[in-house]
């Protein structure tokens, strides 16, 4: 992912809406849903940070490598043994350099004859060179990608624990997309192409969620989730639902009602289709996207229990409420 410029903010799904900033909207008061606290599944954050730790010993995911097709394998599984309905989606892409990225997107399904269907996603494929890296030395090498992907992944592998053993009665799909993070900064068009087929090519007849939720970069230190500008501008209300939910956990600071800024990511195909999707992405006032973004230091001593159960704990509340 990478954030956009000012610039392209008239794009057409955002066509009126206010300037790209700070904002002081505030979250509606939070609901009493009658769902007691035991009713809840438990989110396990060590379950979630050990999904991460799999991951990174498999090497950078990076596309047209063993490791990447190793961590497909096992995702796949991984779905299936906690009880999803696997679907796999294989596709040729053009890369920015013009060879051929033979991705992968890997959907879990619970409840599958249901109509109604919540996407939930992360992407799995780690960024093939560090550009952001301080050492100029070391910036053609590919990164350990703990946080940007396998954190996401860690989470809705625990998420998909947790729908397996409790069933929400709820059409709940779980993508792990391929071929997010292969873009280059000159061309927005390059980001996000596994996501992008996924949405011009069905995977099922027919599939298109009503809702989309996207977590990127969720298990950070220090991490900060402020509203993602696209998410807020176009799907305000679902916004609104997730940080409702994240406040009855107790993680107001975390989510703060601010806007964050506008990130080229796997949510925007979604938005373009006019389906309401939300990016829940680190992003730090002042500063832009954590500290180890696209560097080798995003690495698993890097990784924050605290920030993945945060997300995990707010992402069951949303789900099972």
């Amino acid at each position: 992912m990478r954030i956009i410029g000012i610039v392209i903010l008239v794009v057409s799904i955002l066509s009126g809406c206010g300037a790209h900033g700070s904002s002081q909207e505030k979250m509606p008061p939070a609901e009493d849903t009658g769902v007691s606290e035991k009713s809840l599944p438990g989110f396990e954050a060590d379950s979630a940070y050990m999904y991460v730790k799999h991951q990174v010993e498999f090497g950078p995911r990076v596309p047209n490598t063993p490791a990447h097709e190793m961590t497909a394998e096992w995702l796949a599984s991984e779905l299936s043994r906690h009880g999803a309905v696997v679907t796999l989606q294989r596709a040729d892409l053009q890369g920015p350099d013009g060879k051929v990225i033979h991705s992968t997107n890997i959907m879990g399904s619970y409840n599958a004859d249901k109509e109604d269907r919540l996407l939930l996603m992360a992407h799995y494929d780690t960024r093939p060179i560090a550009d952001k890296d301080p050492n100029p030395a070391k910036r053609q090498l590919p990164i350990d990608g703990a946080n940007d992907g396998a954190s996401g992944v860690g989470v809705l592998l625990e998420m998909a624990r947790l729908l397996g053993a409790a069933d929400t009665g709820k059409g709940i799909d779980i993508l792990f997309v391929d071929a997010e993070d292969s873009g280059i900064e000159e061309d927005d068009a390059t980001w996000a192409l596994g996501a992008r087929y996924f949405t011009e090519n069905p995977i099922k007849p027919g599939y298109a969620p009503s809702q989309v939720i996207l977590l990127d970069m969720v298990g950070g230190k220090g991490a900060l989730f402020p509203a993602e500008y696209f998410s807020r501008r176009s799907a305000p209300a679902l916004d609104d639902s997730f940080r409702a939910a994240a406040a009855r956990e107790g993680y107001e600071q975390l989510f703060p009602n601010t806007l964050g800024g506008a990130v080229n990511d796997d949510h925007l195909p979604f938005l373009e289709q006019g389906i309401p999707a939300i990016d829940i992405i680190d992003y730090r006032p002042g500063r832009g996207f954590c500290p180890t973004w696209h560097t080798h230091e995003d690495n698993l001593s890097n990784i924050d229990k605290g920030s993945l159960e945060a997300v995990g704990k707010t992402l069951v509340r949303f789900i099972y409420e």
